[in-house]
Parts: structure tokens; sequence; C-alpha cells
């Protein structure tokens, strides 16, 4: 990661015009306003980045993500970064999804995260899945489905198994055959006019919050 110091908040000074915006001074020697071609000067340099660490009283519960046919590499890459902010064990890749050791577009949003987080090909979701509960694996998938729970009003078992969440493509979902063998199957309120997040987004609510949300 680059230091804080060289990145700043340029101002342009036409009165007009006022664009202000992050720039990195030690790759771009920039003087004039991008929109009006004014001239420009730095304001403020950006704030420096922190790396907050885990509550050591949270969930502790090791956590994996199965992601069942998810197509899109920007997304499969935006998983990883998230599994690695959370801490999580490790990523199933299953079906068509994409991994990191044939597809370059995966780096793309992962930022390094491909290489940080173990992750493991696996043909069949549904095979993966009745593997998993044979040794113990809470099965929990994320879904909008029939008789699903709240997420925020699920509660977390209290042992020390593994957990494997399951997320599926969009707009296919998880595989039909995969929900009956879960143990939960949660689902985000939704208060808009959709029904439905990115797959990516709603793997990082979901992870985080089983990861470090409040269990009594």
């Amino acid at each position: 990661m680059k230091p804080a110091s060289a990145i700043w908040f340029m101002q342009c000074q036409n009165p007009s015009c006022r664009l202000r915006f992050p720039l990195d001074l030690a790759e771009f020697k920039g003087a004039y306003c991008p929109r009006c071609g004014g001239d420009l000067l730095p304001a403020f340099p950006a704030l420096p980045q922190s790396h907050p660490m885990a509550n050591p009283l949270t969930n502790t519960n090791n956590l994996n993500g199965i992601l069942d046919n998810i197509r899109s590499a920007q997304n499969v890459g935006a998983l990883f970064r998230t599994a690695d902010g959370a801490g999580l064990q490790k990523l199933w890749l299953c079906g068509i999804t994409p991994n990191p050791a044939d597809n370059a577009q995966i780096a793309k949003t992962a930022l390094g995260a491909e290489q940080t987080v173990p992750w493991e090909h696996a043909p069949s979701t549904v095979a993966l899945v009745e593997k998993l509960k044979t040794q113990g694996v809470i099965i929990l998938g994320l879904e909008t489905a029939p008789g699903s729970t709240s997420l925020f009003s699920y509660t977390l078992p209290k042992s020390d198994k593994t957990i494997a969440l399951v997320v599926g493509s969009e707009p296919a979902g998880i595989d039909p055959a995969v929900l009956p063998l879960a143990d939960a199957t949660l689902n985000l309120p939704m208060a808009g006019s959709k029904g439905s997040l990115n797959v990516a987004v709603a793997f990082g609510i979901a992870v985080y919050f089983l990861r470090f949300g409040i269990w009594t």
C-alpha cells in the first residue's frame, strides 16, 4: 500500500468549477483540473490507512464460503477480498465459478486476497455439501426462499463446529438440491423495490455478521 502522505485532495482554483478529488502525487504530477483545465492546488493529505484488528471477544467459529456457480470473475474477486477481511478459513469455488489459477480478471477486484485466502475447486456444490455435512460442518444457505429466516434473527449455534455459508449465482440462486441439505436458509431483508443484492455485497453483509456479530 502506498504511503497516505503521497495522496492529496486537490482543489481546482477556478471559482466556477471547484472540482475536488484525490491524486497520488507520487505517480501523477497533474497541475491542471481534468474538468475545466484550471489550476490545481493541494488542499489536504489523505488520512493514513489504519488496520483495525478483530475484537478477541467476537465469534471465533471457523467460517468458510461456498460459491455456487458464480459466473462473474469480478464478483469472485470481490468475494475473495471480503473473505480475507472477515478472516474466512477457506473458499470453495464450485461448478463454473472461475478460479484465480485460470482467470486473471479475479485479481482486479481481489487486490491480492486471491493469494491470502485458501481456495479449492469442487465440480458439484451438492456433492461438496454432502461431504462437508458428514464432517460435521454447519451449512448455511443465503437465499431468499420460502421458509428462510432473516440473517439478523438467526442464532448461531454455540459450538466450535465449522460453518460454511453458501451463496449462489444471479439470477438462478443456490442450486435447489443444496437448500434441503442446509441446516438453515437465511435471507437479507429488502426494504426497496429490488428483491436482491449483488452476490458479493450480500456475502459481505452475511459473513461479517456471522463473524463479528454479538451473540448471546
